[in-house]
């Protein structure tokens, strides 16, 4: 039973009861009857504002999580993508990874002059060229086939 049921039910024995409220007793019963109501009332209202808050404060903490995984990820592929380049002995010009998303392809490219690794898509490849957003140098991507790579991409 909540606090609001139990007030009901306080004020409907004091009904029931048919105590005289003329007398000290019997107001002193019908108020304190009365405040409980308001209580229950507030205890409830303030119920609710705590679980709306509550819920808020999941939506935040949920988002601050993807946030977190977000930036998290890209500490981890940077640091990772720092020790492939220092062990793989690729020259900086190569493609280092492709990844297929359903389906588009995406490429990184390491940018030949500061080294940003830069990911590009097919229809980027297509236009031939991009500008490196680190240090603005101007990339060219070659679409003939090379028959040493297998038939990926160039990029220089």
């Amino acid at each position: 039973m909540t606090l609001s049921e139990k007030a009901a039910y306080l004020k409907g024995l004091l009904d029931g009861l048919k105590l005289d409220t003329e007398k000290d007793e019997g107001k002193m019963i019908a108020a304190i009857v009365d405040m409980l109501g308001d209580v229950a009332t507030t205890v409830t209202d303030l119920q609710d504002v705590v679980d709306t808050v509550s819920d808020e404060l999941d939506y935040i903490e949920d988002d601050l999580d993807n946030i977190d995984d977000y930036l998290m990820d890209d500490e981890d592929d940077d640091d990772l993508d720092d020790e492939d380049d220092d062990l793989s002995g690729d020259s900086e010009d190569e493609e280092d990874d492709n990844y297929d998303f359903g389906d588009e392809t995406l490429y990184e490219v390491k940018c030949p002059k500061c080294g940003e690794v830069i990911t590009v898509d097919e229809e980027m490849l297509d236009e031939g060229s991009t500008t490196c957003p680190n240090c603005g140098e101007e990339l060219e991507f070659d679409d003939t086939e090379d028959p040493e790579d297998d038939g990926e991409d160039d990029k220089n």
